[in-house]
């Protein structure tokens, strides 16, 4: 089969070569990809890859063999997967414990965009506790997950801060459901219920300070690759929390919910970037460079 493959030497390290057919475990469905969306997280550490690998998180494909063990759906039905792996390529087999049926109104490609980033949105917000009626400020908010965050931030009747990096990454934030868009944090007023920061660096020691007793920062990213440094004392005080965050990989549930939610229309998968599995490096090139706001798709011929 056709996949792309991990090759530190290529200038994206990837490249698209053969590599062998899954062999499927017991508890595991073959799915044929055709769609496949690429998160910064992914692609930023192509380079240390191992040689001949198959990557990738996120795919959405039909079911072209039933997990041996009688769990999940039949042969036929179109699916959207997770993994840490293996995704980039015409076929996966993927635990049915990490996949779910996408509605026939939800177009493949966009279904593809839902596992690593709305999956981390609303894992994350869940962890903050009730957001009803309370401030609520996600940071790096024009990303994937951020763009998937604000929506079902403001779905679950929070006041929703969306912090961006410029002017222009803001737009289209508000018609999502973002109450206020800023650049950065500074302009941000106390107190937040939480925090969903996707970008590290001194805004999340600044957005700790503006916590109300009992606040929660989710700590999912750190794009902006800086460090971050409290001042002395900065953390002494009033009970706040930062917690760190990974996504719960048995997410079937989760997907189930979101794919739903696209099929009735209530979530926008807000593909930024979608072209042929060919033309990886253009898309790697863009989500790297933050000209995609939102989700980059590729579709595997």
């Amino acid at each position: 089969m056709r996949a792309l493959l991990i090759d530190p030497s290529a200038p994206r390290g990837l490249r698209l070569g053969e590599a062998a057919e899954p062999t499927p475990a017991a508890n595991q469905a073959v799915v044929e990809v055709k769609a496949i969306s690429l998160n910064y997280g992914e692609v930023a550490g192509l380079q240390g890859g191992q040689a001949g690998e198959v990557n990738g998180w996120d795919a959405a494909g039909v079911v072209v063999e039933a997990a041996a063990n009688g769990t999940g759906p039949a042969v036929g039905s179109r699916v959207v997967t997770f993994d840490w792996g293996r995704g980039w390529a015409q076929l996966r087999a993927v635990d049915t414990g990490q996949l779910a049926v996408v509605p026939d109104g939800v177009d493949l490609g966009e279904a593809s965009a839902l596992p690593v980033a709305a999956g981390t949105a609303l894992q994350a917000l869940r962890r903050l506790g009730s957001i009803l009626g309370r401030r609520v400020l996600i940071t790096g908010a024009s990303g994937g997950v951020g763009r998937f965050a604000v929506q079902l931030a403001a779905k679950s009747g929070a006041h929703v801060i969306a912090s961006v990096g410029s002017v222009g990454r803001g737009d289209g934030l508000r018609e999502l459901g973002a109450d206020e868009v800023v650049v950065g944090v500074d302009g941000v007023e106390a107190p937040l219920h939480g925090v969903l920061d996707n970008v590290g660096g001194p805004n999340l020691a600044r957005a700790f300070g503006l916590l109300a007793e009992g606040g929660v920062i989710q700590s999912i990213g750190a794009t902006s690759a800086e460090p971050t440094v409290f001042e002395p004392y900065a953390t002494v005080g009033a009970h706040r929390r930062l917690e760190s965050f990974r996504l719960d990989g048995k997410i079937a549930d989760d997907l189930a919910y979101l794919a739903g939610l696209l099929d009735t229309g209530a979530l926008d998968p807000q593909v930024g970037w979608r072209g042929g599995w060919e033309s990886y490096e253009d898309a790697i090139e863009a989500l790297l460079s933050r000209k995609v706001a939102g989700k980059a798709v590729l579709d595997v011929a």
